[in-house]
């Protein structure tokens, strides 16, 4: 058996006032995953906690980020989350504070054998 992925999606998220990277970044997992309504498990006839979901994350500042929060969103599967540096910060140009922008990619796989 070799991990094949079967699908991809990307999504953006924002926190507006709070600088709260955690929910930028659930918010960008989040947008990702309604893009798709695909029943990819019963496609392949697999159980749907047979998904592998391999999920990568940019903000601005990684540290920043609860990776536990963001495995919660997933109902079944086996979320791996990686947190790396990107998405963007963006000042506000008449008050104190900035709004904090995520991007997200969830990547979908299964144990299965290539045709």
């Amino acid at each position: 058996m070799a991990k094949t992925r079967v699908l991809v999606e990307f999504g953006m998220g924002t926190s507006l006032r709070r600088e709260d990277y955690t929910e930028a970044a659930k918010r960008a997992i989040k947008d990702a995953l309604w893009h798709n309504s695909v029943s990819v498990a019963e496609l392949f006839d697999f159980p749907k906690d047979a998904m592998i979901i391999d999920a990568e994350v940019g903000v601005a500042q990684p540290d920043q980020v609860d990776i536990a929060a963001l495995k919660a969103i997933f109902p079944y599967g086996q979320p791996n989350i990686k947190v790396t540096q990107g998405g963007l910060d963006v000042e506000k140009p008449h008050a104190a504070g900035r709004t904090v922008i995520a991007n997200a990619a969830v990547i979908v796989s299964f144990d299965m054998e290539r045709a």
